[in-house]
């Protein structure tokens, strides 16, 4: 569970949004947070404090003046051992109170009186002129100035009925959002393009040629980038994943239309992270139609070998100077030899090496990373608490190059 031992103070303010934030409750509390929530007397008129409590375990607070705390203070207990604050709905007054320090009520005057260290996190909710109302604009810019992070809104059809920008994250996407805030932004203000996923090379319009690779090491490196605080970019195989939010995706096929893919996205990258299972080779020959059975021959499959992806950008670092290219090695056996070998013949700074049959579609792995000075092998854990390992390892060898100071 990713939240476990986090306190979250939950406030909602008023919008229809907030039938969001008691998913949002019953999924933080799923995840091992224990949430205090704090509701406005315009959130009451949505949603009740009864359903608030029945979700989160524990007494619902909305009066500065309630009797249940001790020393009538409020605003100061229910903040000082949070881990966090998140404010969902938050609506358009609600963000003006926090710009301009407005403390009229319990929600904004704990706001104000929160330790500077506990972060506090507000996702908007309200209708599309709302939003983008330049006084609603200059709020936001104030908020996050302040260093208060805004997280969304989407874009979509509202409770009004009209459609546009001001809609509040799903759940599931304001969860994803907490768990990162607790992560450690040392990819903050990087740009990173990830490839994931298998290849897919066509024998027919019908079949083809590909490998277990589920993408799932890919995708946790994504999220696990993006949560470090870098843009991230994945140009992906065909996989069954969800997009990790806050992630660009760029679908694709075969090895040709990846290669493609990487050219036409590899300009301004900090650091270029190989993780796809790409396929060595193509069929030469693919049938325009499908191939039928005819009682002959079976038909014969030319092969011609694909682009070597990492080792064409390693080959445009060596000659500009970036990216950072790190790549990644499935071997079936010798994986230190042949890691240590295919680091040196990429011409790479950093394989993650790995035994392609005991990872691919696993939730789990066990990773050696070599470099210039040997390997060192990463404990079997989950593919999320490797690719945050592994994108550590990233931020303190790339922290040590000129081009990234």
């Amino acid at each position: 569970m990713e939240l476990t031992g986090k306190k979250i103070v939950l406030g909602l303010s008023g919008g229809v949004a907030c039938y969001k934030a008691a998913e949002l409750c019953r999924a933080l509390t799923k995840e091992g947070a224990s949430v205090q929530v704090v509701m406005t007397d315009a959130a009451l008129h949505f949603i009740t404090a009864v359903t608030m409590q029945a979700l989160s375990g524990k007494p619902v607070y909305s009066s500065q003046w309630d009797p249940r705390v001790n020393n009538n203070m409020a605003h100061i207990d229910v903040t000082r051992d949070a881990d966090a604050i998140v404010i969902a709905p938050c609506s358009a007054d609600f963000m003006f109170k926090l710009a301009h320090g407005v403390c009229d009520d319990l929600l904004s005057t704990m706001c104000l009186a929160r330790p500077r260290h506990v972060p506090l996190l507000v996702a908007p909710a309200m209708n599309v002129e709302m939003w983008t109302n330049p006084a609603t604009q200059r709020n936001a810019h104030q908020l996050r100035e302040d260093g208060i992070c805004i997280v969304g809104p989407a874009a979509g059809e509202q409770a009004c009925g009209e459609t546009g920008m001001g809609r509040m994250l799903e759940p599931e996407q304001l969860l994803a959002e907490i768990v990162a805030a607790f992560q450690p932004k040392v990819m903050a203000g990087k740009r990173i393009l990830i490839t994931a996923g298998p290849t897919f090379e066509a024998i027919d319009p019908v079949r083809g040629i590909t490998n277990l690779s589920s993408g799932k090491m890919g995708y946790a490196v994504a999220r696990a980038a993006r949560e470090a605080g870098a843009e991230v970019t994945l140009i992906s195989g065909p996989t069954a994943l969800a997009t990790p939010f806050g992630v660009q995706r760029i679908d694709v096929q075969s090895a040709r239309q990846m290669m493609e893919a990487v050219n036409a996205a590899i300009d301004g990258q900090h650091v270029f992270i190989a993780v796809a299972a790409v396929a060595d080779w193509r069929v030469k020959n693919p049938s325009a139609q499908k191939v039928k059975k005819t009682g002959d021959a079976a038909p014969t499959l030319e092969f011609e070998e694909n682009p070597d992806i990492l080792a064409t950008i390693a080959a445009r670092t060596t000659l500009a100077g970036h990216p950072y290219c790190v790549g990644f090695a499935a071997e079936s056996e010798n994986l230190v030899a042949f890691g240590a070998a295919k680091r040196e013949r990429k011409g790479i700074p950093l394989l993650v090496g790995n035994i392609g049959h005991h990872t691919f579609g696993a939730d789990d792995n066990t990773i050696i990373l070599f470099d210039e000075h040997g390997h060192t092998i990463l404990p079997r854990a989950d593919k999320l608490t490797l690719a945050r390992q592994l994108i550590s390892e990233i931020s303190k060898r790339t922290n040590k190059h000129s081009l990234f100071q």
